[in-house]
């Protein structure tokens, strides 16, 4: 059974989608935007209008198919709807998604090594001066104690870790500053710049200021990354071919329906209208 569905635009217009002259309900837009987060709401109405409208020219194609719904379960135990086995079923049945064979996996290693890189590993030390840099009388104590014993290391470098044990208010103090292998993505934003920018043996030209506090940082050794083999990367690449392939045959599958389909009350032209949800 159709009914009709009107939604109140900003300006005033009441619109009316369906597919194929199947009305989509308004309630089920409604429901359907929670999963579209976006700036304004009408463009979370947009965006869960037209993946309804997907969903329903799907449908409409199982059932010209005459396909049954055979619902399976995931690991969780979770079970397909029938609509959700439906959508599954059309695409296995009328979407061919060619395996990437190893020729093809091993040029996209070979142009996109940068990717199969593994990171660089820092082994580094640190002092660490505490205080919050909403006290500007304990962050400023803080910057002059840490110049002070960087002046020191500077002349004495081999009591960094005296210094740290007896200075620093981090943990690692007790092992004389020593934070043991480190990679991007670990640190502060600030303390990850001033570390990568010295050479190993090296200590900070400047004390180093974060939210924690002040630092005086020395990288002790680098290990750079190497490049994985492509074994090591085969399947990830396999998988991700085998993914982007789906994406782009999934698309113009939707976009062969849609162009036979009489849809109204919703553009349907890009890219990211053509998904399968």
């Amino acid at each position: 059974m159709s009914c009709s569905v009107h939604v109140q635009f900003p300006a005033g217009k009441p619109v009316t989608v369906s597919v194929n002259g199947v009305a989509i309900a308004r309630e089920e837009i409604q429901r359907e935007m929670q999963h579209h987060p976006a700036g304004k709401p009408i463009a979370a109405w947009q965006q869960a209008a037209r993946a309804l409208v997907v969903r329903e020219l799907l449908l409409q194609r199982a059932r010209h198919l005459g396909l049954t719904p055979q619902p399976i379960s995931d690991e969780d135990d979770r079970r397909e709807t029938d609509e959700e086995a439906l959508i599954r079923a059309v695409v296995e049945c009328e979407v061919a998604v060619p395996e990437p064979d190893d020729e093809t996996c091993r040029r996209y290693y070979e142009r996109n090594n940068a990717r199969f890189r593994s990171p660089d590993i820092y082994e580094a030390s640190h002092i660490l001066f505490a205080a919050l840099p909403d006290d500007r009388e304990a962050y400023a104590q803080a910057r002059a104690d840490a110049g002070a014993v960087l002046a020191t290391l500077r002349d004495s470098p081999e009591n960094f870790a005296a210094l740290a044990k007896a200075y620093s208010r981090c943990p690692s103090g007790e092992q004389g500053g020593n934070l043991g292998q480190l990679t991007k993505g670990q640190t502060t934003p600030e303390f990850e710049r001033a570390l990568v920018s010295l050479v190993p043996g090296e200590l900070c030209a400047e004390p180093v200021a974060t939210r924690y506090g002040i630092h005086l940082i020395r990288l002790e050794r680098k290990h750079p990354g190497r490049v994985m083999p492509y074994e090591a990367v085969a399947e990830r690449i396999a998988d991700y071919l085998r993914e982007s392939v789906r994406r782009r045959a999934d698309a113009q599958y939707i976009a062969r329906l849609a162009s036979a389909a009489v849809i109204d009350g919703i553009d349907f032209a890009t890219a990211s209208d053509m998904r399968v949800h």
